[in-house]
């Protein structure tokens, strides 16, 4: 099956970003045909400074490979290297609705919260249906937030196949990330917005001190824990064994051990996944030509599919370009 998934150049990536994401990503690699793309279209809604933009977006193609994508199983491409999906996107927003935008969950959370929203967050779902219908994506994981742009992508798909009488657009489906919410070091969902991350590369010292500075209760070593209702215990279950989980919970339930013990113990846990990624980072990092090539090499097999679907679309809806003339 084909996937087809993007992440937002729009600040550090964190461990709910590898958690929620990236790791799914990873393990897809092995058995689908996958496309994956660094979205800096997507985040001139939130990130307006140039230099920065072109960091974020070379950072996230180095901590993607770090964590374990191989471009030798998979498409990693820059959405701004596929011009194909802004074309797409514009195609698309001449039969879609005005409602159905402005039913974008994202979108009423911004009027809720009286902050101006600009044309390209209301457009922001058109341009996300367009990524994901100019591949005929098969499948689209994503986290609950998003399970309602994957639909309305189902929905401009059926709108153009209906208006032009075709089956150009294929239906997408989405499918639910393994880690839906990853809490942060104050309990909340880990998010920049929120400035409660674990990023993925800083030093194992700077990370060891995030994690001990996790928010608890006020339990004394002596008294047993609850490690259902422990922000603690809920990150180890994503990055520790079943063994270690199991023998974890007991001790919460016993007593007799303090929340620093098991702070330390997520460390190491945590310290595991991101001790191996942080070399191979530093490597990539000391070698930008080799990850540009990776991202050139993913650009022409994403858009060499880009450009026949367009050519579908464009034949659909009676486009034509200069070498279409002849006809």
């Amino acid at each position: 099956m084909r996937v087809l998934s993007g992440i937002q150049p729009s600040g550090r990536l964190h461990l709910g970003n590898y958690l929620g994401a990236m790791k799914q990503h990873i393990e897809l690699q092995e058995e689908n045909d996958c496309f994956f793309f660094i979205a800096n279209y997507h985040s001139l809604t939130t990130v307006q400074d140039a230099v920065q933009l072109r960091d974020y977006t070379r950072d996230v193609a180095f901590d993607y490979m770090a964590m374990g994508l191989d471009p030798e199983k998979v498409a990693l491409f820059r959405q701004t290297d596929v011009p194909e999906v802004a074309e797409l996107a514009w195609v698309l927003s001449t039969v879609t609705g005005k409602g159905l935008l402005e039913r974008a969950t994202s979108y009423k959370d911004k009027v809720a919260k009286n902050i101006m929203p600009s044309m390209g967050l209301f457009n922001y779902p058109i341009l996300m249906a367009a990524d994901i219908l100019i591949f005929k994506s098969d499948i689209v994981p994503v986290g609950k937030d998003q399970i309602q742009h994957v639909e309305m992508a189902q929905d401009m798909a059926g709108y153009f196949n209906n208006v032009f009488k075709c089956e150009v657009l294929k239906r997408p489906e989405w499918r639910l990330n393994d880690s839906p919410y990853v809490p942060g070091v104050d309990g909340q969902k880990m998010s920049k917005s929120y400035d409660n991350t674990i990023p993925l590369f800083e030093t194992a010292k700077k990370t060891k001190k995030r994690i001990m500075s996790m928010l608890t209760d006020s339990k004394t070593v002596e008294e047993p824990k609850d490690p259902d209702s422990c922000n603690v215990f809920a990150l180890y279950t994503l990055v520790a064994t079943e063994e270690e989980v199991a023998a974890l919970r007991e001790r919460y339930i016993a007593g007799g051990m303090g929340y620093g013990d098991a702070k330390k113990q997520l460390a190491e846990a945590v310290e595991r996944i991101l001790g191996p990624a942080r070399e191979k980072r530093e490597h990539l990092e000391s070698d930008p030509a080799l990850v540009e090539n990776v991202l050139q090499a993913g650009a022409e097999k994403a858009r060499n599919v880009a450009r026949g679907v367009m050519e579908e679309v464009r034949d659909a809806c009676g486009l034509m370009t200069g070498k279409d003339t002849h006809r």
